[in-house]
């Protein structure tokens, strides 16, 4: 018997990488590289979609070579992708028109305002989800065609198509034969309606887009098609499809309502499952699509934190008082607390459940006694308590009690901080062995759908446990701790 992989395509916002899992769920290789970002204008980012294909396919073919492995021994391919960023090409030639814009850029910002000023933001809650924000894609999408009203009569008339970046790689590697999304995707364009589980022709009207535009709506894992055979030597079949925070949430074998994951990587990602129910938020949170499994959807509740584990770089970067991420653990480690000083690392505003964008990075408690191990400790115990207030809104919003936190992403590697976090939210955290969970839930998607894997219990029994930090703080203390952090947070806002 050949021995067999499935192939995890994950398309973020700075690289493209492949990565290989057997059976077990365990890495057998890895191809990454970077791709330029485009600024027009403060504010603005885009990506070149012509170049995230030709790197994605590259670093792709590069790990199948590395390894002298050939389309047979790919069982099949799973995508997970930056979320909202979108792109809009030539229904016939399969060029883009215009240079995808990212989830990041503000420019349909004013877009927002006049939704809100015309008193649509709750019928966009309601059917979506999601707060009405320059983030999501729809308003990006109703920029670019009252912008170019030569690209408006291309859409109304059919000839043009738009995506996110799972539509845009499964077209190409389909040989423009596929335009198709999936649910937890399409649940952040702001014209998906959650109830239904499809495009929202009001949602539509609203923004005046042409419902042609759309790709079709899949599951989340689905033999969707097969890989033009050019492009590896033979046919594989593209099987499952998800956002990359969702894939996460997958990957990390949370399945069961009340199971969350947190990201702690530039920015802090939390997303519970809430099961079948969809959990409306009243704390600032976006209720999403988790996936789409065997025709039935599961949601999610989810808080972003802007500055997570940036606010360490910050500290080697800018304040120059670490040389590396690593040395954070060691100083943090080398007091007992912070002595009083809380540092509270607004530096774009603050997420999750405050959403505010005028908020200011500020540090407090400062006294004659407080040196740089202070204030590395202070920078540290910041991603914990943010990552707390989005635990907190979630718990006041979900149907259901947090069951376990799970962690991945770079700064969860830091054991200080992972025991401060279960200490602070008087839970265990678990961290596990495969920490490169994003790509493994696209993996898993992929897998089920063509007979890797039989089921959700083999995907479980591959979870493995690398640490788990159980609350070792008195509640009554880190009770303490945490309302000197809702001080420092009140200083920091207009």
């Amino acid at each position: 018997m050949t021995q067999r992989y499935i192939l995890a395509l994950d398309q973020g916002t700075t690289s493209c990488r492949a990565i290989l899992f057997n059976q077990q769920g365990q890495i057998q290789g890895v191809s990454q590289q970077e791709f330029p970002q485009i600024y027009p204008q403060p504010g603005w980012v885009e990506h070149d979609a012509m170049t995230i294909w030709e790197t994605q396919l590259k670093v792709a073919q590069d790990l199948l070579k590395e390894k002298q492995l050939s389309a047979e021994h790919i069982a099949g391919i799973g995508i997970t992708n930056q979320r909202e960023t979108i792109v809009l090409w030539d229904r016939k030639t399969g060029q883009p028109v215009h240079n995808a814009i990212v989830w990041q850029c503000r420019r349909s910002a004013d877009i927002c305002k006049q939704i809100k000023r015309a008193g649509d933001e709750s019928t966009f809650r309601y059917k979506t989800g999601l707060v009405v924000d320059a983030y999501f894609s729809g308003t990006k999408i109703k920029w670019l065609l009252d912008e170019h009203p030569e690209l408006r009569q291309r859409a109304e008339a059919g000839e043009l198509m738009a995506g996110t970046m799972d539509t845009w790689l499964v077209y190409q590697l389909s040989g423009k034969k596929l335009h198709i999304t999936e649910p937890s995707n399409a649940s952040r364009t702001l014209l998906y309606n959650i109830t239904t589980g499809e495009w929202d022709d009001e949602l539509l009207k609203l923004l005046t887009i042409p419902r042609s535009l759309l790709p079709e709506i899949r599951s989340s894992s689905e033999v969707y098609g097969q890989t033009q055979a050019s492009l590896f030597g033979g046919e594989i079949p593209i099987a499952g499809m998800a956002g990359d925070q969702q894939a996460a949430l997958f990957g990390q074998s949370c399945f069961e309502p009340g199971t969350a994951k947190n990201t702690y990587g530039t920015g802090c990602f939390v997303l519970m499952n809430t099961g079948s129910e969809i959990a409306r938020s009243e704390s600032g949170l976006i209720t999403t699509v988790a996936w789409q499994l065997n025709g039935q959807l599961t949601y999610a509740l989810e808080g972003s934190v802007f500055i997570g584990g940036a606010v360490i770089q910050w500290l080697r970067d800018e304040l120059q008082i670490i040389t590396d991420a690593a040395e954070s653990h060691a100083l943090a480690t080398a007091v007992e607390d912070t002595a009083g000083v809380y540092l509270v690392p607004a530096f774009v505003g603050l997420g999750a459940p405050h959403w505010n964008s005028d908020a200011r990075g500020m540090i407090s408690g400062l006294t004659r006694g407080a040196n740089r191990k202070h204030i590395v400790r202070a920078a540290l115990e910041s991603i914990a308590y943010q990552s707390r207030d989005v635990l907190d809104a979630m718990l006041a919003d979900a149907p259901t009690v947090l069951q376990v936190l799970r962690v991945d992403g770079g700064a969860a590697a830091n054991d200080f901080l992972m025991q401060f976090q279960s200490d602070l939210l008087q839970q265990p955290v678990e961290r596990p062995t495969v920490i490169e969970t994003t790509a493994l839930g696209a993996a898993y998607l992929a897998g089920l759908a063509v007979g890797y894997w039989q089921s959700l219990d083999d995907i479980r029994k591959n979870w493995s446990l690398q640490q788990r930090f159980e609350p070792q703080m008195a509640a009554e203390q880190a009770e303490q701790h945490y309302q000197g952090w809702q001080k420092a947070i009140q200083k920091s806002l207009p």
